[in-house]
């Protein structure tokens, strides 16, 4: 149990439990919890995004498994690369329950388990990525509240490294975000909430992101564009963090979320003026399908309705049913009367 407080905002003493509940003595985190929450909320935007995208809603079921599955294994398994030294079996490299999943492992392993997908149902690896990025967001929004329970993932409020070079930020603690974390042992700890600030980040760019969607000018713009939103957020964020994963003196988040932003602000550029000089496919542009739905509704239209008349007139050579019949029972009565 960690007491938290925002004593800036007048919010004090928080008493946050990192457990939500307790399955045959296993506790379940909140962490945990959001995290699977994430995920649901996320196949729910992917599936209602396909429609626009003309992708079957079946596939969107086998593309959460391969995407969750590789997710998971690339979060742990770049966790795992980047502190060797902390394990002693291989029960401990795979023990997840124990924390120790990493974002960009999550994202990297996620990609390609996208790409796979892809390939196998012969569906543009693009469209995909466009579909998924911002669903990607939605997770990043509610599982960095999964820090806030653990108490974990805060920010200094001393020094600021942007690439190995380090700023003082002393007066940092006038900010109305300043939290202060009791923890259950007796320290206390007095930091940025980074996990809040990359959330609203995330939040701001889901929105932006989702309504410029259908205005994209190439498929994998949408991607571009998180990646480069990602990036830029994650780069100034992480230099505030205090449990970064470092390659020498350079925080690896960080030096990826200046990539991610290059990288996606590049392509975004050349993909738009390769877009205006039409070598790109345009996107939202079904030609196939529409012509078999076409088809479908012509041949719908010329296909008589069971419970329509084709006319009101019968033909000539068609004499209804109760017409002979009474006929026939005229003749009979005139040859009774005749005899």
């Amino acid at each position: 149990m960690n007491i938290i407080s925002f004593p800036n905002l007048g919010i004090n003493n928080l008493k946050i439990d990192r457990t939500a509940f307790s399955v045959f003595g296993r506790d379940i985190y909140w962490y945990g919890v959001l995290i699977a929450f994430s995920i649901i909320l996320s196949f729910f935007y992917v599936k209602w995004r396909a429609r626009h995208e003309h992708v079957k809603g079946d596939d969107i079921y086998d593309l959460a498994i391969w995407v969750v599955i590789f997710g998971i294994i690339g979060a742990r398994a770049y966790y795992v690369l980047t502190t060797l030294g902390e394990y002693d079996s291989f029960l401990d490299v795979i023990a997840v329950w124990n924390g120790g999943l990493a974002f960009y492992g999550c994202l990297i392993g996620g990609a390609l388990g996208a790409f796979i997908f892809s390939r196998v149902k012969k569906i543009s690896f693009a469209v995909i990525a466009d579909m998924l990025t911002p669903a990607v967001l939605i997770s990043q929004a509610i599982g960095r509240w999964g820090n806030f329970f653990n108490g974990e993932a805060y920010g200094s409020v001393t020094n600021y490294d942007f690439l190995g070079k380090i700023f003082d930020i002393t007066g940092s603690t006038n900010s109305p975000f300043i939290m202060k974390i009791e923890y259950s042992n007796g320290a206390v700890v007095t930091a940025h909430p980074t996990f809040l600030y990359e959330s609203v980040w995330y939040i701001i760019g889901f929105v932006i992101i989702t309504s410029l969607y259908k205005k994209k000018k190439f498929n994998g713009m949408v991607a571009l564009e998180y990646f480069a939103w990602n990036g830029f957020g994650r780069m100034f964020v992480e230099g505030l963090r205090t449990d970064s994963l470092f390659v020498g003196n350079i925080r690896i988040s960080q030096l990826l979320g200046l990539l991610m932003f290059l990288f996606g602000t590049a392509f975004i550029i050349l993909g738009v003026v390769a877009a205006k000089k039409g070598k790109l496919k345009k996107p939202f542009d079904f030609p196939e399908q529409e012509k078999e739905a076409d088809k479908e509704t012509l041949a719908k239209r010329d296909t008589p309705s069971e419970n329509k008349n084709e006319s009101a007139v019968p033909k000539e050579d068609e004499v209804p049913k109760e017409d002979e019949e009474l006929k026939e029972n005229e003749g009979q009565k005139e040859e009774e009367n005749n005899g």
